[in-house]
């Protein structure tokens, strides 16, 4: 009979005892158990897992199948009440007898039989496996987490099975976590926190000097940051600001108003304790004709404060015929970075009906809870015109961007090499490049990529990518037509769009460093430095070069190209001062120093815009 098998008392060998000697009994029975070593273990009583009895035989059970282990918990388990029972029913008669003559009384006699009715009952009932005991199967696949799918396998004999019931009974499932691959972490962000708030001792507001009237100018993003500058001027020159009037002549030609992008009610009270905000000139200065103003680019706070703030005084009405680029990145008090920030951070938040689209096209990307990865593939029309980049595209299609070049007075560089600057690392990556970049860095075929951008230029020059990632999206078949209805013929609006997507995607890539590369990035090292991933352009097109000539294999072309970027993610650095304004660093691409500090530092008092880490950090 095998172990695991439930055990027959038929099969028990009594041995001769007098009937009154019960305990006698009792030893002669579990000594034939022990004889009988084919049909089964006797189990100490008081541990009920370790063996007090064994044969040469019994080991040949040890390796039963896991079907039998129920079986063989259940008979461990009754095997005392068996005993019992044996020894009641052998000797029922006599102990009746014996209750009868010393008792002589008929409530003892049915008393018994009470007591041996009762014992039969709990003993049937424990035979037949009820009370969810006895005959449960512990095997393979025995325990399955009812939401998360995990498995628990039991291998090995009967004291794997019993610890096997112990741990699930002691023990909770809990779910295995997926690691991050590596490919998608956000890089540390070394303690630095955000430290925008106002001075608690700050002065109490001015009467205002007079009304700032602000034209921004350019593409979204540039007017974006243009408008967070003309915050912070109408709080040097003690001015009230109205609400600015968007660029409707640019490229795009998009009649859209600071209502129909941004939360304007929002705007006006986030900065309500910066200065103050009017939807419209009042009606007593409108008579006033404006000092038309065009500030100097890259000004310091002195020509605010002291060279257009005296023109206010004078005047009552300034009118800013530009706003981008008209602030320097450093050298600008404390106080009034972390006004900027505020303005561009805080105050400056898109319409509800842009923001409701983004989380719902969001949401779509992250399907099954996969991150996606946004592009920023400038590859478009008018910027491949400005900087007379031509690589990958057609004779007649070049001839076109330089055409576009040379009819637009705005821009003042018309004779441009366009293969000089690729190699100098001065033109936006070609969709075909950009393909080789993230393949080489490490991202699967299967990624899901948002191309955060415009049309893409030239006739069939995302093929490439398509081949290498075929799981890419865009505004256009992530959204349905009637939810872009409001938004699709604006292409501020559009941006707007794209903004949001790119600033709340897993990993930002871009391939361009012009002005949404610069807000988003910035952005993003805000909210807790998000990765984005800021490409080597000047040493990527050699290296595809190379790779193109077959001078270098794709595995040496994949390890360079992470070589190179490994510290090129978004982490924390302090921004990088050059020779002059236009080259070195943004303010608004790295707002560190100015609007993030070292946390230990900042709650201490001590120097707040770079700890000792940081400044280790930038040198290296």
């Amino acid at each position: 009979m095998s172990a695991g098998s439930p055990l027959n008392t038929a099969t028990i060998v009594q041995t001769p005892a007098p009937p009154t000697k019960t305990r006698r009994r009792v030893e002669a029975t579990v000594t034939a158990e022990q004889c009988r070593g084919s049909n089964g273990v006797v189990y100490d009583e008081e541990e009920g897992t370790s063996p007090v009895g064994s044969s040469s035989s019994t080991e040949s059970h040890h390796h039963h199948t896991h079907n039998h282990h129920s079986f063989f918990i259940g008979f461990l388990s009754l095997r005392r009440f068996r005993l019992v029972w044996m020894l009641m029913m052998e000797n029922r008669g006599q102990w009746t007898v014996t209750m009868a003559r010393s008792l002589r009384s008929r409530i003892a006699i049915l008393t018994l039989i009470f007591i041996l009715a009762f014992v039969s009952s709990v003993l049937l009932f424990a035979f037949s496996g009820g009370g969810g005991g006895g005959r449960r199967s512990v095997g393979s696949h025995a325990l399955d987490g009812s939401s998360s799918g995990l498995v628990m396998t039991v291998t090995g004999g009967k004291d794997s099975a019993q610890n096997v019931v112990s741990d699930a009974i002691t023990t909770p499932i809990v779910p295995h976590k997926v690691p991050i691959p590596e490919i998608w972490q956000k890089p540390d962000n070394e303690s630095y926190v955000q430290c925008i708030t106002r001075p608690k001792n700050r002065r109490a507001p001015r009467r205002t000097d007079g009304y700032l009237l602000v034209h921004a100018n350019g593409g979204l993003n540039q007017m974006r940051t243009g408008i967070c500058d003309m915050v912070a001027a109408a709080k040097m020159m003690n001015a009230t600001l109205v609400l600015p009037f968007l660029d409707n002549t640019s490229f795009w030609s998009d009649p859209s108003t600071f209502k129909d992008i941004f939360d304007w009610r929002h705007f006006t009270k986030v900065l309500k304790d910066d200065i103050d905000i009017v939807e419209y000139l009042p009606r007593e200065y409108a008579a006033i004709e404006p000092a038309v103003i065009d500030p100097i680019s890259w000004s310091k706070a002195s020509y605010y404060r002291n060279v257009v703030a005296k023109t206010l005084k004078e005047n009552k009405v300034v009118e800013f015929i530009h706003a981008d680029s008209r602030m320097a990145n450093n050298g600008i008090p404390p106080s009034i970075q972390r006004l900027r920030c505020r303005a561009n951070y805080e105050a400056l938040r898109y319409g509800k009906d842009i923001e409701d689209l983004s989380k719902d096209m969001i949401s779509r990307l992250r399907r099954n809870n996969e991150p996606y990865l946004a592009l920023h593939l400038r590859y478009e029309k008018d910027m491949l015109a400005f900087t007379g980049c031509n690589h990958s595209l057609t004779l007649e299609e070049s001839m076109e961007t330089e055409k576009m070049r040379y009819d637009n007075p705005r821009w003042k560089y018309k004779k441009i090499n366009g293969t000089e600057q690729r190699l100098l690392g001065a033109c936006p990556m070609t969709p075909r490049e950009a393909a080789l970049f993230l393949k080489a860095m490490g991202f699967p075929s299967t990624t899901t990529i948002y191309i955060a951008a415009g049309e893409i230029y030239g006739n069939g020059s995302m093929d490439p990518f398509y081949g290498e990632f075929p799981n890419v999206f865009t505004h256009s078949n992530l959204a349905m037509e009637e939810e872009l209805e409001g938004i699709k013929p604006y292409q501020n609006r559009l941006a707007a769009l794209d903004y949001m997507l790119a600033m709340e995607s897993d990993v930002f890539v871009y391939t361009y460093d012009g002005n949404m590369a610069k807000a988003v990035q910035g952005h993003r090292r805000f909210e807790g430095f998000r990765k984005t991933i800021s490409p080597d352009r000047y040493r990527f097109v050699k290296l595809v070069d190379r790779l193109d000539a077959g001078n270098i294999t794709w595995e040496e072309f994949s390890s360079e190209v992470k070589r190179l970027h490994q510290n090129r993610v978004g982490s924390p650095s302090l921004r990088k001062p050059g020779g002059a304004p236009k080259t070195e660093e943004n303010f608004y691409a790295n707002p560190l120093p100015g609007c993030l500090c070292d946390k230990s530092q900042y709650q201490t008092g001590l120097n707040r815009f770079e700890g000792p880490s940081l400044r280790a950090h930038s040198l290296r």
